[in-house]
């Protein structure tokens, strides 16, 4: 071999000894410059204030800003596509989760696979939802709704918002596992539907407890049941519905974070600690359940194990109400 091509396999070979100790270097410095999680909803909705109660804990944990980036639009698409083709290296960041499910399972068609194109890091909040009516209504638990939905078949009216919402599916979901036929009437935003539920143009409706606080406080709509399988801690004295005899009944909403599959390992653990450790901070609980929700951490395991078994569950849901899929 000449000297030259011993002097160049040399310098390929510390090239290559280089690089992975220079990658090593910068997931263990990581983050070393502010990190963005993307939203795929607008601005002081639920999952918003809880992301942001969860950055403001993990800027504080690594001396370093983690922002969020609202993205609205088209059912998540627009922020998971955006975070699809991110540098995968943890600085960009993406709230998925029952949303993601959803979409997964009402889309015919997306460009992206949440489960390939993404890792899961860490579940974040979770949310049961309401079933609610007014204060007036002579509906005073599930039994009295299933009651009167099995006397009147398709004349009980149920209140949600959007087709293929959470809030939606899960009014979908409480018709089949009651056995019961009702008219599930659809709104364009909380605000109406919970007017309408005032009114008494709709007998109950699902809704998170965000969107309905106030009146509850002020007692004009009171809540019958919560939809998850433990009673909540703002709402201790409601029973599920699990509990009043629907059987087979959990819908709870909840949020986490994924990072673009290709990210390194380390970074995930890296995130995946730090979320851990700011959980139980008292204050980032307390300022979650007053707007509904509960705070938990997980192993990025459990994350993709329960998307996949709600985008399942959706899918089945979708099929049994047959609702088309969206284009």
């Amino acid at each position: 071999m000449s000297a030259s091509s011993r002097l160049a396999a040399l310098a390929m070979a510390l090239l290559m000894a280089i690089v992975p100790a220079a990658a090593q270097f910068a997931q263990s410095n990581y983050p070393s410059r502010p990190v963005m999680l993307i939203l795929p909803y607008g601005a002081g909705g639920v999952a918003d204030v809880g992301l942001r109660l969860l950055c403001e804990r993990l800027s504080s944990r690594f001396n370093q800003q983690f922002f969020v980036e609202n993205r609205p639009g088209a059912g998540g698409i627009v922020a998971a596509q955006t975070a699809a083709v991110a540098a995968p290296d943890g600085y960009t960041l993406l709230m998925t989760g029952n949303n993601s499910a959803i979409a997964a399972a009402f889309f015919k068609a997306l460009p992206y696979n949440i489960l390939t194109d993404f890792s899961s890091v860490s579940t974040a909040s979770f949310f049961d939802l309401l079933i609610v009516t007014r204060a007036s209504s002579p509906l005073k638990s599930v039994p009295d709704i299933i009651q009167a939905a099995r006397a009147n078949p398709g004349k009980l009216n149920i209140g949600t918002i959007t087709i293929g919402s959470t809030q939606n599916l899960a009014a979908e979901l409480f018709a089949i596992r009651a056995g019961i036929k009702a008219t599930i009437v659809t709104f364009r935003t909380s605000p109406e539907m919970a007017g309408a539920v005032m009114r008494g143009d709709v007998d109950v409706a699902f809704e998170f407890y965000a969107a309905l606080g106030g009146l509850l406080a002020d007692g004009k709509i009171v809540a019958l049941a919560t939809t998850g399988l433990q009673r909540t801690a703002y709402l201790p004295d409601v029973p599920t519905a699990i509990e009043t005899g629907v059987r087979d009944f959990d819908v709870t909403s909840w949020n986490g974070i994924s990072v673009p599959a290709a990210t390194p390992p380390a970074v995930v653990a890296t995130l995946n600690a730090a979320i851990k450790d700011v959980m139980p901070d008292p204050t980032l609980q307390a300022k979650a359940r007053q707007v509904g929700m509960e705070m938990s951490w997980s192993t990025p395991q459990d994350m993709t194990v329960r998307l996949k078994a709600d985008i399942a569950k959706w899918s089945s849901v979708i099929e049994q109400a047959g609702i088309p899929l969206h284009e």
